[in-house]
């Protein structure tokens, strides 16, 4: 082969480069690991050699590969068997078959070992939906697991479910005191239910399992097969440090780091992960930000380019299914949320958040908060603001994280500051009608101002936050496009919608962005990474409700194709 022919050509097809202009090609020419031409099917089948590979696309659409820029990787691996049970709709329809499937599972354990679970979703549980006022408890799981710990971390990650004997394990009983910015559910008779929400989750953490070095590392590259399958080449795991130090937080000191980076040195590392540390658990106080950035320090990569630590996660609040939200405005039966940060008042809270983003600032960390009341969104922009005014820096790229609620205001600081926003809009599919309950239905129509976002001049990605819903670009795009609920199909907001380019760019381009990584990967162009996803049709003038039946065809990393559907 002539040095100078393309390894790799995708020809006759519909090339959506998603550069500047959006502008759509015929075929795509690779040589070695990266992108050396675009253009008409004729321009670039000129270009091939007697030995270069030609795929022939029969007018189906070639993207960049998918960027997911707010995936839990380590976490959602380690919640697939045989880590972990899922008890997530649609696996499980009820509290009954939760407990069916931890008895099955104590059936297989050890003595004394603990289960562990994700997914739980009251809003999909039968016995809670019969009855509002119903919930999960201890005693659900009891009668199954009467001497095995379990914990049953929920679909967002922002409540646990344990048994009796779990709260026995941990020390957690009536006297037990939550920490700041959690809470210990109890009952009528005093004592915990088993529900353990925000930071109290880290209560637990000292007695669950620690899966070792090895079995994370088989978790991550069981789920980046799965994401090559989806057409992902990057994503960015958002917290790994000692501040996450739970099995779903994706922490556990520096192991899944560790894990990381022994697959980079090994080459098998078949993706590019931007990485958030997390110096601080929810919780946590400036000081917890100085002490984990200094264990932390920034770890070097043996390849920037598959493994960088970028930036630094931290907590601001929680989140709205569960009222921990900070609103504005109260909760249609009361309370306001709060910031779980440290701090005995809301105002002694709001000064630590503040010094807390002035101290990973001043570090030279980009930072991505998060955040999703919008009372907490306006004092986390503000302290963006007001950071680079006491230590500018030319490029800081800090972003929101969820985003659920931010007003007009913060969107025009973000836009002015040359700060982004992540949103998520297969969450918005999957929980818009409960939503209307939550917040009622204005606000909740409002909920993701992806529209408003991008008319402001914000940059948007959108991501997954898996394992909180699935690593699926598709139900996102077609959420942004229909704005409709999972559930009933209403349209929610639909004010909000955007374009199918507007949508193909918050999962490609402006992750790339987010990663300081614009320049080399995130569309398709010459000079960049040949990181490529091939779907099984045309994409463009697509029905959006038929995007989710889109399938991937040919996913390309690096140059080399890493997966063929059958």
């Amino acid at each position: 082969m002539s040095d100078s022919s393309p390894t790799l050509i995708l020809t006759g097809g519909q090339i959506l480069t998603v550069d500047r202009d959006f502008t759509v090609a015929e075929g795509v020419a690779v040589r070695g690991r990266d992108i050396v031409a675009v253009g008409t099917d004729a321009e670039v089948r000129a270009l091939a050699g007697p030995d270069t590979h030609v795929v022939e696309l029969d007018g189906r659409t070639v993207l960049p590969g998918i960027n997911d820029s707010h995936l839990h990787g380590a976490a959602y691996g380690m919640t697939k068997p045989p880590f972990a049970i899922d008890v997530g709709h649609p696996t499980v329809g009820s509290i009954s078959d939760i407990a069916d499937a931890v008895e099955r599972a104590v059936h297989n354990a050890r003595p004394g070992e603990w289960v562990v679970g994700l997914g739980w979703d009251p809003g999909y549980l039968a016995e809670c939906l019969a009855e509002p006022q119903r919930f999960p408890h201890r005693r659900d799981l009891d009668e199954v697991a009467p001497d095995h710990p379990v914990c049953l971390t929920d679909f967002s990650a922002h409540m646990a479910w344990l048994n009796s004997a779990a709260l026995r394990a941990c020390g957690i009983d009536a006297e037990s005191a939550a920490p700041g910015g959690g809470v210990i559910d109890l009952g009528s008779d005093g004592q915990p239910t088993g529900i353990l929400r925000e930071a109290a989750q880290g209560l637990v953490q000292s007695g669950l399992p620690s899966p070792g070095v090895a079995e994370r590392r088989r978790a991550i590259q069981g789920v980046i097969e799965e994401l090559h399958s989806r057409g992902i080449t990057s994503y960015t795991e958002p917290g790994l440090g000692p501040g996450g130090a739970g099995t779903f937080s994706g922490g556990l000191s520096t192991e899944n780091w560790t894990a990381y980076a022994e697959l980079a040195v090994e080459g098998e590392l078949d993706a590019r992960i931007s990485v958030l540390l997390l110096p601080a658990p929810m919780g946590g106080s400036a000081d917890d930000v100085r002490k984990g950035l200094a264990e932390l320090r920034r770890p070097e990569s043996a390849d920037p380019r598959r493994l960088n630590a970028i930036g630094v996660k931290i907590f601001a609040d929680g989140v709205p299914p569960n009222r921990t939200a900070w609103m504005t405005d109260p909760y249609p039966e009361g309370g306001h949320g709060a910031l779980c940060v440290h701090g005995s008042t809301p105002d002694l809270q709001v000064d630590e958040l503040r010094e807390m983003i002035q101290v990973a600032h001043e570090a030279g960390f980009q930072l991505g908060v998060h955040v999703t009341g919008d009372r907490a969104i306006d004092t986390v922009v503000d302290a963006f603001v007001d950071a680079e005014a006491a230590a500018p820096r030319a490029d800081a790229r800090h972003y929101v994280i969820h985003g659920d609620f931010i007003g007009r205001e913060s969107l025009a600081k973000l836009a002015a500051h040359g700060y982004g926003v992540n949103m998520n809009p297969a969450i918005k599919w999957t929980i818009s009608d409960l939503m209307d309950e939550v917040v009622g239905p204005v606000r909740s129509a409002y909920q993701w101002p992806v529209r408003s976002a991008i008319e402001a001049g914000v940059r948007v990605c959108a991501s997954s936050d898996a394992p909180v819903t699935k690593p699926d670009w598709r139900q996102g795009v077609a959420a942004m496009l229909l704005r409709e609920s999972k559930a009933s199909g209403r349209a929610s907001g639909p004010e909000q919608c955007v374009t199918l380019a507007e949508a193909l760019r918050a999962y490609t381009a402006t992750p790339a962005w987010q990663d300081f990584a614009e320049d080399w990967k995130g569309t398709i162009e010459a000079g960049k990474v040949a990181d490529l996803c091939v779907l099984d049709r045309p994409l463009l003038g697509l029905d959006p409700h038929d995007i989710t039946d889109v399938e991937v065809d040919l996913t390309v990393f690096d140059g080399r194709v890493v997966f063929e559907r059958a």
